[in-house]
């Protein structure tokens, strides 16, 4: 089976390595990919909001089955025009990824399958946004209702702040604050079934203790030792399967990955927010603990047949480290080398934001790269993370200490 894998970030690069590892995968190419990615794939040039260079890359490689990896050109559409050429396209269409590329949108589709979400208003305007952030309260949680690169949510205390959010949002939801630890929770569509994967949990903020800025995401872990043990079974009948069935009495049926950012409260779960693909860093945590074929896995999900699949997973535990460059998530400083990964000999080093430049790798991004451990359990798992990415030298990085740290003491009381 000849694959394209779009894109060329860390959950790329992951997914890169799984499909490469499946038999079925006789030859891979990633466009535009990157310098780690470039080890183990045919890499090709691309601009990744073009969907006629896609279809024509797809066409030109004659390929069995294209993975697009970003959310951008799922929601431009990518999907259908692939699908309209003919091609088995692991992604949404451009109708079924509004889950992600509108707020408002997914909060319609929730409330008409019945998922269990934060109350929440979408405002035009700002007497609109003065009212609901009036009504809800302090902590605020305010989201712009597109695609924002990750940037698009607040949640503070300080109501101008949140009001200073709002209003530069053409279209914005205010939301109630959900209390109760967040994980994430992934299923993988073939428009009609959809089978989750284990959860995992993400680090948003900077730094240590869960302070400083959002960012895309500093680290994962999976599994969840401290979650609920049907937390699986109980995402599957409360929020997975309902939107999945929702999608397809809508005529515009899922297929792909949906992703489901819950939070676990006193009263339930509760749906934070949908993505349409993969999650970064959690996809970097989650493809080294699976057994299932990666490659045959989303064929079958490409092409309507998940009906008699069953997911496998290792028992090891994966934690992962993100590498961010000086100024992230702000203004970041890019150029600089990159040095000793030749070092690195316990975790997969995933490249995200990296360039090369005569025969020196470069930083190009704030998020550099991302380490994952494995280990018999997350204490493990973390050793092996930290000690890679402590090897790696990049001028002004840094990383969060305390990736899965609070959940490798939980396991091990328990």
């Amino acid at each position: 089976m000849k694959i394209l894998l779009v894109g060329s970030g860390g959950r790329e690069h992951a997914l890169a390595l799984g499909l490469k590892s499946d038999k079925s995968c006789t030859q891979l190419h990633v466009a535009p990919g990157n310098p780690g990615i470039a080890e183990i794939a045919q890499i090709h040039s691309l601009v990744i909001t073009d969907n006629q260079a896609i279809c024509a890359l797809a066409q030109q490689l004659s390929v069995d089955l294209v993975v697009i990896g970003p959310e951008v050109p799922l929601v431009n559409g990518a999907a259908d025009v692939l699908r309209a050429a003919g091609f088995a396209v692991f992604g949404p269409s451009q109708a079924a990824a509004q889950l992600e590329g509108s707020k408002d949108f997914a909060k319609g589709v929730m409330r008409d399958a019945g998922v269990p979400t934060a109350r929440s208003f979408t405002c035009n305007n700002a007497a609109e946004i003065e009212k609901a952030l009036d009504t809800f309260g302090a902590p605020y949680v305010v989201k712009d209702d597109g695609l924002a690169a990750g940037k698009g949510v607040v949640v503070t205390v300080d109501r101008e702040q949140a009001l200073r959010h709002a209003l530069s949002c053409q279209r914005v939801v205010i939301e109630e604050y959900l209390r109760g630890p967040e994980i994430s929770l992934f299923g993988i569509s073939d428009g009609r079934n959809i089978l989750p994967m284990q959860p995992a949990q993400d680090f948003k903020r900077a730094f240590d203790n869960d302070e400083g800025p959002n960012t895309g995401g500093m680290g994962a872990y999976s599994p969840l030792p401290w979650a609920p043990e049907d937390i699986v079974d109980r995402t599957y009948e409360e929020v997975l399967a309902p939107v999945v069935a929702e999608m397809a009495a809508r005529g515009t049926p899922f297929i792909g990955l949906l992703y489901a950012g819950l939070a676990l409260t006193d009263t339930g779960i509760k749906v934070i927010e949908f993505n349409a693909r993969f999650g970064d860093p959690e996809t970097q945590v989650l493809i080294p603990r699976l057994v299932t074929p990666l490659a045959s896995l989303l064929y079958k999900a490409a092409t309507d047949n998940l009906d008699d699949e069953v997911l496998q997973w290792k028992d090891e535990s994966a934690v992962t480290v993100v590498l961010a460059a000086e100024g992230y998530p702000g203004d970041v400083k890019i150029g600089s080398k990159i040095s000793g990964l030749e070092k690195v000999d316990s975790a997969f080093i995933y490249h995200a934001g990296t360039t090369k430049k005569e025969g020196s790798l470069l930083s190009s991004g704030g998020r550099v790269l991302t380490a994952t451990g494995m280990g018999n359990d997350l204490a493990a798992a973390r050793t092996n993370a930290y000690r890679a990415i402590s090897q790696i030298e990049l001028a002004g990085s840094f990383y969060r200490s305390d990736i899965a740290l609070t959940a490798s003491i939980t396991e091990k009381v328990n």
